[in-house]
């Protein structure tokens, strides 16, 4: 009976034996195991034991259930799964539909608002004359209307006025005015301007001084240069105009500015 016994209990530790591993076999497993998981860049969740003495930090990837060597918390991957919703962000197209919107507004804006638009330089006609005769010659003092119109988005500034005065295409007198006008967005404003002249033309004296002439006019070119600043840039508008003089007396005729229905 003893030695059924002797038996039974060598039979169970050759058992143990056998389904238990050794600790050097768990250890060399489990050393294996670290370096599979070094090279995969992420860590295991089971707390893992290291030299003495060398400094350890949390494993990010096991919710503060291991750690890792701390040399190696630089080199660490997060793995995302791909079902992750931060991997399928919701109304993508929408955004991008709507971001290319705004830009094309803004642009479309931007286009509207800034581009250049004509200035429209309209001459309003005499203003007033005064006529002095010589011998020979007459010496003619006229003031005539610029009616000016900023069709832009954006103040414009008028920075010179040059007249010059034609009778029978020959230049009888001309001016050059720097100005400094400000004007606003879709403004309208009047420039009067003096321009003397001296005129040599025989016949046009008869016409002027013969009273047996009943109508004493002529015929007189205008035409000139505006320069404006916008945006700063410099640009030049050219205008002109006839007009009729009564050259026998002094007259004045005023002409304002007509404003537009709305």
């Amino acid at each position: 009976m003893g030695e059924v016994f002797s038996q039974m209990g060598s039979g169970q530790e050759d058992e143990n034996k056998s389904i238990l591993p050794s600790d050097s076999a768990l250890g060399s497993k489990a050393a294996s195991y670290s370096s599979i998981n070094s090279s995969k860049s992420f860590c295991s969740c089971v707390p893992c034991e290291g030299a003495l003495g060398a400094s350890f930090v949390t494993c990010p990837t096991c919710q503060g259930s291991g750690e890792i060597p701390q040399e190696l918390e630089k080199q660490l991957v997060a793995l995302i799964p791909y079902g992750d919703q931060r991997l399928k962000p919701r109304h993508t197209k929408l955004f991008v539909f709507l971001a290319v919107l705004i830009s094309l507004l803004t642009s479309s804006f931007i286009i509207f608002f800034l581009f250049p638009r004509s200035i429209i330089v309209h001459p309003a006609g005499l203003n007033s004359s005064t006529v002095a005769f010589d011998n020979s010659d007459i010496n003619l003092n006229i003031t005539n209307v610029l009616n000016i119109t900023n069709s832009n988005y954006y103040p414009i500034t008028v920075t010179q006025l040059t007249v010059e005065v034609l009778h029978l295409s020959l230049v009888v007198g001309q001016v050059s005015n720097s100005l400094l006008l400000h004007m606003g967005p879709l403004a309208s404003e009047q420039i009067f301007y003096e321009v003397a002249s001296r005129i040599l033309d025989e016949n046009t004296y008869k016409i002027c001084t013969w009273l047996e002439i009943k109508v004493h006019h002529m015929l007189l070119h205008i035409q000139g240069t505006l320069t404006y600043s916008y945006l700063s840039r410099s640009e030049q508008v050219v205008f002109q105009n006839y007009q009729y003089v009564d050259c026998r007396g002094n007259t004045s005729m005023p002409h304002l500015l007509t404003s537009h229905p709305p």
